[in-house]
């Protein structure tokens, strides 16, 4: 009965508060201009014109050979005017890094592309040139052609300073409806299993990244860039509130090299091949929990070498910040500057061990890059003499010397096979294979059986192939 009574009066209760409700409403007004001072319009103001839009097209022949044979063209139509060629294009962002018109943008913008173009906030367009490409961050660096002037650009944050929940900005060109920007926070930092570059170690924000924000700025509310957003996860294609940036720390790098003239990103070499963590191997190793970098294999005279790392020592930590996995490691080791050294802690039978490294670059020599055309299962795939650069470049570890694939055709004779980037080619039919000359004769061979031991990811692997 208490209880019934109880509920009564709380309905009377409730229903005195409804009454009264619409007089507290005639207290409400609309706020006096000045009384709203927040906004994020200064830092917008400063940083957008620095931020581009990228515009890339690319040439692809769109040819049947049916369209060869006159009785096909007679019943199906497509004489010798059909247009055989198609242009394909893509739309993404960049950033004005330095004044002369340098731009960073994402590799898979203008991977392939035949012409550039980059679209200025005030309206106007320049072509662009291709300064440097690296597939290993999905980095590029575009320079504006022909323009004597100085624009608009941005500097460069200490990316390992962002801390989650800090507040961030995205600019860039979402499905290319013009330049726009989104704001939210830092969800979380080294993200190292994303699986979109060699490098993984992504700042992660859920301000709105769609399609073509990629190449765009993600920007601290100092207005300084902490990182050029790079992809998303989504299962509908739009944002879904995961977006992942590149750190600027590691943007500065390419940028740098690219300054500096090169073709290529130079970084430090480790001369070592490193393997994640397990629970089990941790617990063979005496180790609390499975975190750190596992040292596989040593290159012989390597910087690793000559710093006395062992394989079975385990890395976990680089001038004091913490290495949790491999991916970590190869972060904070790519974004130093060469010419020093890095002071490593490993674990070496349960016992910490200081050790220092050279902060040097690979050594590379040349390569002797050819494509395969002789009739052969090597038909298609693109070859290179392997030196310790290029070993660290295909992420091989201790492979320093033989002839690796760099790339493969599209429905070649080489990719029915099942080759792939990053395989080496051991032996074909009795006869090792030093040079790209050794792999390029005995694809001329005509052997009708072929014999072939390739490494791939330090296993070997044996085939037999009929001619």
């Amino acid at each position: 009965m208490f209880l019934r009574a109880f509920g009564v009066l709380a309905g009377i209760a409730l229903g005195v508060s409804t009454v009264v409700s619409p007089a507290l409403a005639q207290h409400r007004r609309v706020p006096a201009p000045g009384e709203l001072q927040l906004s994020y319009a200064p830092v917008v103001q400063r940083v957008a014109p620095a931020v581009v839009n990228v515009y890339a097209a690319k040439i692809v022949q769109n040819r049947n050979p049916l369209f060869d044979d006159p009785i096909f063209r007679r019943f199906f139509g497509g004489g010798p005017d059909t247009p055989r060629n198609q242009i394909q294009r893509s739309l993404g962002s960049g950033v004005i890094v330095e004044g002369s018109g340098l731009i960073v943008t994402n590799n898979h913008v203008i991977e392939g592309a035949d012409e550039i173009k980059v679209s200025l906030a005030d309206k106007r367009e320049f072509d662009a040139a291709v300064v440097l490409k690296d597939a290993r961050t999905d980095l590029a660096v575009l320079k504006i052609a022909g323009a004597h002037e100085k624009f608009p650009f941005l500097d460069f944050s200490n990316s390992d300073a962002l801390q989650v929940g800090d507040v961030v900005l995205a600019i860039g060109n979402p499905f290319g409806v013009g330049q726009t920007v989104t704001h939210g926070i830092v969800s979380a930092v080294a993200r190292t299993q994303v699986g979109i570059s060699d490098y993984q170690f992504f700042i992660q924000t859920d301000a709105a990244i769609n399609p073509g924000n990629s190449g765009g700025a993600l920007v601290g509310l100092d207005g300084k860039l902490v990182g050029i957003n790079t992809a998303i996860f989504s299962r509908s294609g739009g944002s879904q509130g995961v977006g992942f940036a590149i750190p600027a720390n590691m943007v500065r790098v390419v940028v740098t090299s690219a300054e500096a003239g090169g073709k290529a990103v130079r970084r430090p070499w480790l001369g070592a091949r490193l393997q994640r963590m397990t629970g089990d191997l941790a617990e063979s190793l005496g180790l609390k929990r499975p975190t750190g970098a596992l040292i596989a294999s040593v290159v012989p005279k390597g910087p690793a070498d000559a710093a006395g790392l062992k394989a079975g020592d385990v890395i976990v930590s680089i001038d004091g910040q913490a290495v949790d996995d491999p991916n970590a490691f190869d972060y904070r080791f790519a974004t130093k500057p060469l010419g020093g050294h890095a002071g490593l802690v490993v674990l070496r039978n349960g016992k910490e061990i200081a050790a220092r490294i050279a902060l040097r670059i690979a050594p590379d020599y040349p390569r002797d890059e050819l494509v395969i055309r002789s009739r052969s299962p090597f038909l298609g795939a693109k070859i290179a003499n392997l030196s310790p650069a290029l070993a660290d470049e295909l992420q091989l570890g201790g492979t320093a010397e033989g002839v690796a694939i760099l790339d493969v055709d599209n429905g070649s004779i080489a990719r029915s096979v099942g080759f792939q980037r990053g395989d080496v080619i051991v032996e074909v039919n009795g006869e090792k294979i030093a040079r790209t000359r050794d792999l390029a004769k005995a694809a001329e061979s005509g052997a009708r059986v072929w014999r072939i031991s390739v490494q791939r990811r330090g296993q070997t692997i044996n085939l037999v192939l009929g001619g």
